[in-house]
């Protein structure tokens, strides 16, 4: 593999560039990396977005789905763990599961994923959105137009992505930090006020059922997908076999903990102040009340702004790393294969997909939906283009280790589990059939990758041609 020295990247350092691919090569501290994960989940989008809808499904039962969330995505982490171990590739999820079907259902994990990360990325700016107006609102009396701030956001993050991937992991890990940081200590004050004592009614499940907490399974679920997005840096990740598993599995395992933690103190505080959660547009608002710290309102809004903007950085430096790969397997325009010369990103495939984030909020906020609604279908859709990448890269992990003669009878059950769970989610987002404005994205979702397949069919007939 020839390694070229003779650049200096946008921070300044030397680059090491991988000319298998044209990125730079081991840029990224394992820290780095990790931020790349965290980013994606945007864990700021549970405690103040997810929570309350999952809360409105599955009641009592609402910290409960989040276990049986953080138990699934580490089954996954697992699987992805096998192929992250054997491999290093920008191509992440679709990469390790072409490895193993090359054919349709290696294509087609590609067009999944894709759309996952930009669908992303279009949600959290719906988010970002409500809670930039409430911060404008709260300091100076005015609202932003939903356009404008979709605009400025993705136009920064595509530029930042576009500048330096070394940048972009330290700009997502101080944004996360901040924010993480400001929520646990609201949550932690609000455990403390209310005593050691526990919440009977949420551990005996009280008022919660099977079917309402399967639903509610579904929003969990959402809230930790793009934990395994640090398999798209396999290439600039220092010691890549090693610190990306490790930071795939450590993010599942650092969400869920924070998630469950986040879900009972809320459901607890606004059952106390006799509030209903379910319709809250910022719930930590209450506790930050109710424990005496609402002079930290304000920074709650700015650290939520924040972790949106680093989750929406995260997905467009993803896809486009994703859209490389894509463009050298054929399935994408052979321009989008092209890597910046100085900067080392894939610079063409950062543009398109800063644009393809921009355009889907801009249109609805154009068309009078707020940030919620933007967050909520864009997140969906998202949704089902992470599961199904998920069923793809668990059903061929097995057939992975087979390959290499060293099948044995735990990763068969740490795939069956796996695949399992993600199929039983992808079917209750489906059925019973959601409201119109959701059921449509299951349409709009397999017309998608309907037209993906086909592209990619003939795409490979022609390249078979010449």
């Amino acid at each position: 593999m020839a390694i070229e020295r003779s650049r200096t990247a946008a921070s300044g350092e030397p680059l090491l560039i991988d000319h298998s691919h044209g990125l730079r090569k081991g840029a990224l501290s394992p820290l780095e990396t990790l931020a790349q994960s965290i980013s994606s989940i945007a864990p700021t989008a549970g405690p103040t977005v997810l929570i309350p809808l999952a809360f409105a499904l599955s009641g009592n039962g609402t910290w409960f789905a989040y276990l049986l969330a953080t138990v699934a995505l580490c089954l996954v982490a697992g699987n992805i763990g096998v192929f992250a171990r054997h491999s290093a590739s920008p191509g992440s999820l679709y990469t390790y599961t072409a490895s193993v079907f090359p054919g349709p259902v290696g294509r087609l994990s590609a067009w999944a994923l894709l759309i996952a990360y930009i669908a992303t990325a279009s949600a959290v700016t719906g988010g970002l959105t409500n809670y930039a107006n409430l911060l404008l609102h709260a300091l100076f009396g005015i609202q932003a137009s939903g356009v404008l701030i979709t605009a400025i956001v993705v136009s920064l993050a595509t530029w930042i992505a576009y500048r330096d991937v070394k940048i972009s992991a330290r700009v997502m890990l101080a944004f996360e930090v901040v924010s993480v940081s400001l929520i646990s200590l609201i949550i932690v004050a609000s455990l403390w006020k209310h005593g050691p004592h526990l919440d009977v009614d949420q551990f005996a499940l009280h008022g919660a059922s099977a079917g309402p907490i399967r639903l509610g399974l579904v929003i969990a679920i959402f809230s930790f997908v793009g934990f395994e997005s640090a398999t798209t840096l396999g290439v600039e990740a220092k010691d890549p076999l090693r610190t990306v598993p490790r930071a795939v599995i450590l993010s599942a395992i650092f969400a869920g903990f924070f998630f469950m933690g986040c879900a009972y103190a809320e459901v607890l505080a606004f059952k106390t102040a006799h509030h209903d959660l379910s319709t809250s547009s910022a719930p930590l608002r209450l506790l930050a009340g109710e424990t005496g710290l609402q002079a930290l309102d304000p920074l709650i809004d700015l650290g939520a702004v924040f972790s949106f903007f680093a989750c929406a950085l995260s997905c467009i430096t993803a896809s486009a790393r994703v859209l490389l790969i894509m463009a050298r397997d054929g399935l994408a325009h052979g321009r989008l294969a092209d890597v910046h010369h100085r900067n080392a990103t894939p610079g063409k495939g950062v543009i398109l997909s800063g644009i393809l984030c921009f355009l889907p909020p801009a249109i609805l906020a154009q068309r009078g939906a707020t940030g919620f609604d933007i967050n909520g279908w864009m997140g969906s859709l998202a949704t089902y283009g992470f599961i199904t990448s998920y069923i793809f890269v668990c059903v061929a992990m097995p057939v992975h280790l087979f390959r290499l003669n060293q099948l044995s009878a735990r990763p068969i059950l740490l795939s069956a589990s796996a695949t399992l769970f993600m199929t039983a989610a992808l079917v209750s987002s489906i059925y019973p059939i959601p409201p119109a404005s959701y059921s449509s994205l299951i349409v709009l979702f397999f017309v998608y990758m309907l037209a993906g397949f086909l592209w990619s069919a003939y795409a490979h007939r022609k390249s078979s041609r010449q």
